[in-house]
């Protein structure tokens, strides 16, 4: 899971809010990066206020069926080799590790709204 999709789903003026408030209503076991929960925290600090980055965070504790996957030395290296294979492509390290995470785990399907985070073969749900 990116944070296209948390946005989405918590932010109702997301063009995509109702397929993620649909997806999100019959939840399945997902996997995503801390890297992606530190994005998303930004994400709603910066464009609303503390208030909402900690309502992202709550929400997030409350997700039990989301397992996060560390980002650790290797991890990143990892990513890193995959941004500089995708040069031509405006990843952020972030998105690195997810399409790293899809590969590893061998997850078809990418909850995105980023057209790049199919570029390892992943379908994505929009």
């Amino acid at each position: 899971m990116d944070t296209s999709a948390l946005i989405a789903f918590l932010d109702r003026s997301d063009s995509y809010h109702s397929i993620f408030r649909r997806l999100f209503s019959s939840l399945p076991p997902l996997v995503t990066s801390a890297l992606v929960i530190a994005e998303g925290h930004g994400w709603f600090l910066r464009r609303y206020d503390q208030n909402r980055a900690i309502q992202f965070l709550n929400f997030i504790d409350e997700l039990t069926l989301l397992t996060l996957q560390q980002a650790g030395k290797e991890e990143l290296a990892n990513a890193g080799r995959l941004i500089k294979k995708f040069a031509d492509q405006p990843l952020t390290l972030a998105d690195a590790h997810g399409l790293v995470i899809m590969n590893e785990r061998r997850i078809g399907t990418c909850w995105s709204t980023d057209r790049h985070l199919s570029l390892t073969g992943a379908k994505l749900v929009i």
